[in-house]
């Protein structure tokens, strides 16, 4: 199939983005398919390709911008295209400018993309469960919030990452969680004995409410589960593949 698979929100209809997975790219191997990830061994004509043909099925003539993702909860506005080499450690980014597009990859992370469509702000940020347990969602609102957006009116989705069923996670994750928040123990689920089973959607989903947002929406996608649609490092891992792909998730502005 060469056709780029676009997966949209009804929560932010209207605005222009997109969560992509592997199905429409040029990538061979064990990175088949739509993978955008430089980090990954896959050539950089492939990659260059697949980035372009992503852009071109969300918002065609945009100038893709993305950061050195990091795990952390750091948000970066960027009013000005810059250089991918020149790209900011970070983990969420934020724009009012047109002609922009925001992209954030992923490999079983969840993405998310928001937008305040009345004050023309929109963002993208990546949720690990570092990067969601640190904040990354409120920093992103917050940035936001700075530039004209109020949380209030903010939509948001939350597209496909790992599922419940296929993150197992061990004793001292479920209680890194629980210290921080006893509530947190429903996002774990019993597994096998000394591990739990958690569910990252929920839980940034809980933490989008928790800022204040009223218009939340899950895909409800596994990236671990759906190999035909998504790359995923976790998936990858258990096979002792010695790569994997990222897929890209996309908003912007129209010029």
């Amino acid at each position: 199939m060469s056709d780029v698979e676009v997966t949209r929100a009804r929560a932010l209809d209207g605005v222009p983005h997109g969560f992509l997975g592997r199905i429409g790219g040029v990538s061979t191997g064990m990175v088949a398919g739509l993978n955008v990830g430089t980090g990954s061994h896959d050539g950089p004509a492939a990659i260059a390709e697949n980035r372009g043909r992503a852009v071109k099925a969300v918002l065609p003539g945009a100038k893709l911008v993305t950061v050195y993702q990091v795990h952390s909860a750091d948000a970066v506005t960027v009013l000005a295209p810059f250089d991918e080499a020149l790209r900011p450690k970070a983990d969420a980014l934020i724009t009012n400018q047109p002609g922009l597009v925001l992209g954030i990859l992923t490999a079983d992370c969840a993405p998310v993309l928001f937008a305040d469509g009345e004050a023309g702000v929109v963002a993208a940020a990546h949720a690990g469960w570092k990067g969601a347990i640190g904040g990354v969602t409120d920093s992103t609102i917050a940035a936001m919030e700075a530039l004209g957006a109020r949380r209030e009116r903010i939509a948001a989705a939350v597209g496909p990452c790992i599922a419940r069923a296929s993150y197992e996670v061990d004793a001292g994750f479920f209680q890194r969680f629980c210290e921080q928040d006893p509530a947190n123990e429903r996002f774990f689920a019993d597994g096998r004995p000394e591990h739990f089973q958690f569910d990252l959607e929920a839980y940034v989903v809980h933490r989008l409410a928790l800022a204040g947002l009223r218009t939340i929406e899950a895909l409800g996608l596994d990236t671990y589960a759906n190999e035909a649609r998504f790359f995923s490092f976790r998936r990858a891992t258990h096979r002792g593949e010695p790569d994997y792909g990222r897929q890209v998730s996309l908003i912007g502005l129209a010029a």
